[in-house]
Formats: C-alpha cells, sequence, structure tokens
C-alpha cells in the first residue's frame, strides 16, 4: 500500500495542479467528503484519473463491467448467504457476490427465481462507495469465511449493481418528493452528487453531444447521443428520478420546484477537468420531466475545412463566397447539422485584423479572440433582428447572425448586404437552393434574394466508418451505389466516380464500441449565385429551374457528395440513406 496521500500521487501524476489541490481542500471542510470525491465533484479530476491513483495507493484493484455478475440473484444470494441484510448493503451502497463456479447437481435454477446456494469457499467480492468504512469491513470479519477481494470502480457501476441489488431483493422505495426543500435537499446528497458527476464524466468519455434522461412508470433511462444517433446507457429505477432531476436543474438555474412547465436552463460547469457549457431543456410528460443536455466544450477546437468534409466543388464555392467583399452567404440544415460549425470557420478565414467582424447568436457556441460576440435574448426582446440593427450601427465589415427566422431578419439582412457588408447566416431547409423560396416566402423580393444573395450550402452529418473494422460492402450495397452514381450523372452530375469505387461497411470493434462508427463527416452542396441562376430566380423559376442553372456551374446534391464519400470509403451506403432519408434519395435519384 502506497501511504502517501491521494493528492500527492495525482499532482506527482500530472492530473491535477496546487491549486486544484486547495480548492479540494476547502470543499473538503465544507462537506466532509474524502478529498479525492472532493476533486471529483470539483471537476479537477476524471473518475479513471481518480481510481487509477486510488488503486495503487491502496493496493486494490479496478474492476471492469465483464466482472459484475450476470444475474440479480448473485447479488441477493450473498447477502443472504453471509447473513447481511439488503437494506443493510444499501444504506451502505454496498453490493457483494460470490466468485462464480460450477454450481452442484442438486442446486436449484437461479432463472426459477431461487437462489443456488454458494460455495463459501470462493472468493467474496465486495464493491462499496466507501471501501475502508470501518463498519464495512467489521461485518465483513464476522460474516466471510472465505477470501475477501475488496474492489474499486466507477459510480455508474456500483449505481447499476445497487438497482440490481434493489430489484432482486424486492425493495420498496417511496416516491414523496413534493416538497422543494426536501428535492433540494436530495439534489445535494452526495450519491447523487457522484452519480450525475459520473454520468456526465461518462458522456464526455464517449464524445456525447445530448445526454437524454427519460422518466416511465416504474423506471427512467439515459440515453447519449453520439455521432447523431441515441444509445441506451442506464436504467435505473423510478424512484431516484426526481433526486437526479433536481441535481440537474439545481446545476442549470432552473426551478426545482416547477414540474408542470417546460423550463430552459444554461450554465458553465467543469467536469473531468474540462469547461463545459451546459444547455438543459425540460419537458413535462405523464411521468415526469423529460430532460435533455446539450454539452458543448469550451475548449474544442474547430476542424479544418477538409476535416470538416469540404472537398471537390463545395471547397471551391465555399473559398470563393467567404472571399468576397459584400452580399449574403446562407448555410442550411436541420439543428445539429453543423451549419454553425462551417460558419465558425468561414469567419476565422477572413478574421485577418483588418476587418470588423460582429456576431449576434443564441447561443455563443465558440469564444474567438478578435471578434465581437453578441448573445441574443428574446426573452427581454432583443431578437435578432434588434440585434442586428444595432450591429449595423458599429461600422462592421463582417456580420454573421446565427439564425435568419422571420421577415425582419432575412430583409435587415439583404439591405446590409447590399450596403458593402459581408452577411453571414444559416437558414432552416432542406435542401440549399430551397434557401432562395424560404426567403421570398419571408416577405424578400426575388430581386432583391438575387441581388444580395452571394452563395448558398447545405449540409448534413453523416458517421465516419471506424478505420479499425470498415469491410468491403456486400454485392447488394456495391450495386446500390454503382446504379445511384449512373443515375446522378445521367441527370447532370460531373465528378462522380467511376465503378470499382471503394464501397465499405461498418463491422463493429471495440475501438467504436462495437458501432462500426467513429466520428463524423459533413456532405455538403454549394451554389454560387451566377448570372444563370440570378435569372432564374428573378423568372419565378421551380426547383428543377434552380437546380438546372446550379448545374452549370458544377453544383451537386448532398446526396451526391454522400455517394463519393462513401464510394471512398469515408462513410457507408446504409448511413447516406439513413441520414437523407430513402425517400428523398429516391426523388433525387430521378429528378
Amino acid at each position: 500500500m502506497d501511504h502517501r496521500r491521494i493528492g500527492d500521487i495525482l499532482l506527482e501524476r500530472g492530473f491535477v495542479t496546487p491549486v486544484d489541490l486547495d480548492r479540494a481542500a476547502r470543499y473538503q471542510d465544507e462537506i466532509g467528503a474524502l478529498f479525492g470525491q472532493a476533486l471529483l465533484r470539483l471537476g479537477a479530476v476524471s473518475e479513471d484519473m481518480l481510481l487509477s491513483a486510488l488503486s495503487d495507493q491502496l493496493d486494490l484493484p479496478v474492476l471492469s463491467p465483464d466482472q459484475l455478475p450476470q444475474s440479480p440473484l448473485q447479488y441477493h444470494q450473498a447477502a443472504r448467504t453471509l447473513g447481511v441484510s439488503v437494506d443493510w448493503l444499501l444504506l451502505h451502497d454496498t453490493v457483494l457476490w460470490h466468485e462464480p463456479g460450477e454450481p452442484a447437481v442438486d442446486e436449484p435454477d437461479p432463472a426459477e427465481g431461487v437462489p443456488a446456494q454458494t460455495d463459501l469457499s470462493r472468493p467474496l467480492f465486495v464493491f462499496s462507495r466507501a471501501p475502508l468504512d470501518p463498519a464495512l469491513h467489521e461485518t465483513l470479519s464476522r460474516s466471510a469465511s472465505g477470501p475477501v477481494q475488496v474492489v474499486l470502480g466507477p459510480n455508474r457501476l456500483l449505481d447499476s449493481a445497487l438497482s440490481a441489488l434493489r430489484s432482486a431483493g424486492r425493495v420498496q422505495s417511496r416516491d414523496d418528493l413534493d416538497d422543494a426543500q426536501r428535492l433540494r435537499e436530495m439534489a445535494e446528497e452526495a450519491p447523487v452528487i457522484d452519480f450525475v458527476n459520473g454520468v456526465f464524466e461518462d458522456a464526455l468519455q464517449r464524445r456525447a453531444s445530448d445526454i437524454h434522461i427519460e422518466p416511465f412508470e416504474s423506471h427512467f433511462q439515459i440515453r447519449f447521443r453520439v455521432d447523431g444517433v441515441l444509445h441506451q446507457m442506464q436504467t435505473l429505477p423510478r424512484a431516484r428520478f426526481d433526486a437526479v432531476a433536481s441535481r440537474i436543474k439545481l446545476l442549470s438555474n432552473m426551478d426545482i420546484a416547477e414540474r408542470r412547465l417546460p423550463q430552459d436552463g444554461r450554465q458553465s460547469v467543469r467536469f473531468a477537468g474540462q469547461d463545459i457549457d451546459l444547455r438543459v431543456s425540460s419537458l413535462p410528460g405523464a411521468w415526469g420531466e423529460s430532460l435533455v443536455l446539450r454539452l458543448l466544450r469550451k475548449q474544442q477546437e474547430l476542424p479544418s475545412l477538409e476535416g470538416l468534409g469540404l472537398d471537390g466543388n463545395a471547397m471551391r464555392v465555399f473559398e470563393d463566397l467567404i472571399a468576397e467583399p459584400n452580399g449574403v452567404i446562407l448555410v442550411t440544415g436541420p439543428t445539429g447539422s453543423g451549419k454553425s460549425t462551417t460558419l465558425y470557420r468561414g469567419l476565422e478565414l477572413v478574421n485577418d485584423g483588418e476587418r470588423k467582424i460582429i456576431t449576434i447568436e443564441d447561443p455563443v457556441e465558440y469564444d474567438m479572440a478578435g471578434i465581437t460576440q453578441v448573445q441574443a435574448r428574446s426573452e427581454i426582446g432583443y431578437t435578432f433582428a434588434k440585434g442586428l440593427r444595432a450591429i449595423l450601427r458599429q461600422d462592421p465589415d463582417v456580420i454573421m447572425i446565427g439564425e435568419i427566422r422571420d421577415g425582419e431578419t432575412a430583409s435587415i439582412s439583404a439591405q446590409a448586404a447590399l450596403t458593402g457588408h459581408l452577411v453571414l447566416s444559416t437558414l432552416h431547409t432542406n435542401s440549399a437552393l430551397a434557401a432562395i423560396e424560404r426567403l421570398i416566402d419571408l416577405g424578400v423580393e426575388p430581386f432583391l434574394v438575387s441581388s444580395a444573395l452571394r452563395g448558398l450550402m447545405g449540409q448534413r452529418l453523416v458517421r465516419r466508418l471506424c478505420e479499425h473494422c470498415a469491410r468491403p460492402a456486400n454485392p447488394d450495397d456495391i450495386a446500390l451505389g454503382d446504379r445511384m452514381i449512373a443515375e446522378a450523372r445521367a441527370d447532370g452530375a460531373n465528378g462522380l466516380p467511376a465503378k470499382g469505387a471503394n464501397w465499405r461497411t461498418a463491422d463493429g470493434c471495440h475501438h467504436c464500441g462495437g458501432q462500426g462508427y467513429s466520428g463524423r463527416v459533413a456532405v455538403f452542396e454549394a451554389a454560387r449565385v451566377t448570372p444563370a441562376l440570378r435569372s432564374a430566380i428573378n423568372e419565378g423559376a421551380d426547383a428543377a429551374g434552380l437546380l438546372a442553372a446550379a448545374r452549370q456551374d458544377g453544383y451537386l446534391t448532398m446526396l451526391e457528395d454522400g455517394l463519393i464519400k462513401a464510394s471512398r470509403g469515408v462513410t457507408s451506403i446504409g448511413e447516406v440513406l439513413r441520414v437523407l432519408g430513402a425517400g428523398q434519395v429516391r426523388r433525387q435519384v430521378k429528378a
């Protein structure tokens, strides 16, 4: 056993700074927690860092998920064998189980709900939130007759095991948390704090963009959105939900007692050494409030244009557009498709120190040096339109508007472009060219749209194939890909690959968590407003007419860009179909 203090071990490994240790010491004095737990709750270290140091300090192994019992009955059986009540174990946040072995011939079948007899000579595993608790060791010394192995592990694993113990022991919990003060007290209890911190840390490790916490009649579930897809992570008893929800609402400055109306909250927090902007939305449902948490990493670096997925014609168009001295440039797509990231990268390219750049956003997602960034606040009447009017009095050269939501903002943007400003913004449409019709629907005259608009981009995010396990696509997918490219080429698309491309598909391995994908890349469509497209706008051309005009400048749809990326083995045909939708694909192929 290493007799050095845990703080000294972490400091020696470079996991913490002396400032972190001082803050943790003061926090420990305030709440009476263990020093390592104080560091964890302050966000100075990750749980993995702390467990590694504790393992060396205490000479105890760290548990892996596959070492937990397969059946919850094993927890209950160990408690019965040792004569320890389930209530006592739950009170001490502890689970026990014996090392599995071959059952005796006359042992009952656990599948029938009857615990099998246990060979007491097998090692007893002890997993506790307080592994050095004297009361725990005194009880074990009286009850355990065989070898005992105390193990360390993440809080999320312990919470899962405790839930299984509750289920196996048929422990009933009462849900009487209507009192606001009681909710606040529960939200500040150490197990709840540790559980929520563990959820955040797990989400950061898995690169999750959102956390979904959803209550049902007898349980609640936690799901992470990773690379645009939701994954089930935990299922826990409903009785614990109110405390967890209250903790999250407390963190995000929301009203704990209000559970009948939707709420939004935000806060800057620190977890596992990372500074995070937390955006929380609550929506009252039949069984409680559904909570969705968006995680925005403050230190996250913007990807390069190539890292975004821009290449070929889309890259050339974007570079030309961002070099324009004036006009409106729009990036279209649904929420979460990476539009803001593309615009931020464009701002970095024009941020040469010689131009005044101002943004108005809701929220401000990236802090950018040398740029004035303004937060819109619709709740006090400070809308995009009102903020844009104020910005125009600040002598800007380049303006970025988080989103064009109404006719007033659209009209002011067009007028600003015509008076010598470069205006970048986003719009929610299904394609780049559909933004033209959307602007006209918002009340901007077609001649003003054609005069002010310089270019349009549309984008979606598709998952990248895991480079460790991607395998050649099956013959049906290869044939589908080749057929779709042939039909797109017949529709006037240029620059598409020939047959024999590197079509690949997802498999799954430990590097990607069995998903077959790791990370995302954007598929783009980009159109300059050329004389041909300007004429089509002025003449009120339909979607087919606008597409024909854009094709003259090498325009490719998102589907076609997705096919190019799939043909290079970056993503799969199945992923392109999932994101763009089979119906949309068929319509675009037949256009």
